[in-house]
């Protein structure tokens, strides 16, 4: 099971928000780059990266600041938001992005998920946010009336490498992950699901484990690493079995 540590980005900063509201958003760290950094030599070997401001607006607003983790670290990045059609896919991916993730485009626009995965293949993943069980879009302002197995299964047969599922009323908020509904997610689908929202200490990644279950590829963790709920060494420890 992956762990991967997540750089929010907002106006070139690092940020946390709280349940996805722009105006609750803390700084953790102005140099992203220094940030990715610090986690890749924590022995963090995949990172999670967010553009705030491009899943508000659409397209990718940081791009500089994106660029500059890029340079700065070797291991591989899966990157989301602002990611609306198959040139900014093909930009990002030559620019040395492992995996990107399409969010509100995989349901405003399915074929673009299916076309760039035949194109890409292995490098397309589908962020699901799910408040109140529906799938949200747009930065999470708009929520839709599909549920987030309804859209899931959309693209069971697309080559998705991934379904990111986040619950944004967790999120940020340190209350545990949604471990049930991540569970049944992974059980009713093929693709492999990471967990996403409320990640809040060791014993969601243990829970996580113990719930057995092939389908999830890992969880992302935000705030409770840069708040030291979560330790880097314990963790890691716990992933590789030697905990």
């Amino acid at each position: 099971m992956i762990l991967f540590p997540a750089i929010d980005l907002k106006d070139g900063q690092c940020v946390r928000l709280v349940r996805g509201l722009m105006e609750e958003a803390t700084v953790f760290n102005d140099d992203p780059a220094a940030q990715a950094r610090a986690f890749e030599a924590a022995g963090f070997e995949y990172l999670h990266l967010v553009d705030l401001n491009g899943a508000f607006e659409g397209r990718p607003v940081n791009a500089d600041a994106v660029d500059g983790i890029l340079a700065a670290i070797s291991i591989p990045v899966q990157l989301g938001g602002g990611i609306r059609d198959l040139k900014t896919i093909e930009t990002w991916l030559g620019k040395g992005i492992a995996r990107v993730i399409i969010g509100t485009a995989a349901v405003k626009d399915p074929d673009l998920v299916t076309e760039a995965c035949q194109r890409f293949p292995g490098r397309i993943a589908v962020g699901l946010d799910a408040k109140g069980g529906r799938v949200a879009t747009e930065g999470w302002a708009d929520v839709s009336e599909l549920t987030v197995l309804e859209m899931a299964k959309r693209f069971e047969n697309a080559g998705v490498a991934a379904i990111i599922y986040t619950d944004i009323d967790r999120d940020g908020v340190l209350g545990g992950l949604n471990i049930d509904a991540t569970v049944d997610l992974a059980n009713a689908i093929s693709i492999p699901v990471i967990a996403s929202g409320g990640l809040s200490s060791i014993d969601d990644v243990k829970a996580l484990q113990a719930a057995n279950c092939p389908g999830i590829e890992g969880a992302i963790s935000g705030r409770a690493l840069y708040d030291g709920r979560l330790d880097p060494k314990e963790v890691l420890a716990l992933l590789k079995g030697q905990a």
